[in-house]
């Protein structure tokens, strides 16, 4: 088994990623909004959120603060797959994102996984439904 991950802050096409890799027979994907800490530390820098002065005391409190403030402008998709099936993933979030290489597209990487617990399939669920 593998975790195949995919961070994008284009929050349409991570959604359309994490359609195809359910089409393609991933066994489940979780969709965890998150927000990048060079993105947080921008917004400090540009003083684009108002941070209250007895919270501005240190910059891990500034950023606590503001974590809770900003809307979160990433996804981040997990699954937990066979490992055939990870190039078949792969593909499908290259032909969604474009290149990753470039920037801003998003960075994807799989993660070997020891041991499993509670994966399975939801097709079946489908299934027995009909």
């Amino acid at each position: 088994m593998k975790l195949i991950i995919l961070i994008t802050s284009n929050i349409e096409s991570g959604l359309e990623v994490a359609n195809r890799w359910q089409e393609a027979g991933a066994p489940g994907i979780t969709i965890i909004k998150s927000v990048g800490l060079y993105s947080l530390q921008q917004k400090i820098n540009r003083g684009s959120i108002e941070v209250p002065l007895h919270i501005a005391s240190s910059m891990t409190s500034m950023m606590a603060y503001m974590l809770g403030e900003m809307e979160h402008t990433n996804h981040v998709l997990l699954s937990v797959v066979p490992k055939e099936l990870i190039p078949k993933l792969m593909d499908e979030a290259k032909n969604v994102m474009g290149d990753l290489l470039e920037p801003n597209n998003g960075v994807a990487f799989v993660v070997p996984l020891d041991e499993a617990i509670g994966v399975r399939s939801h097709q079946n669920d489908n299934e027995s439904e009909q």
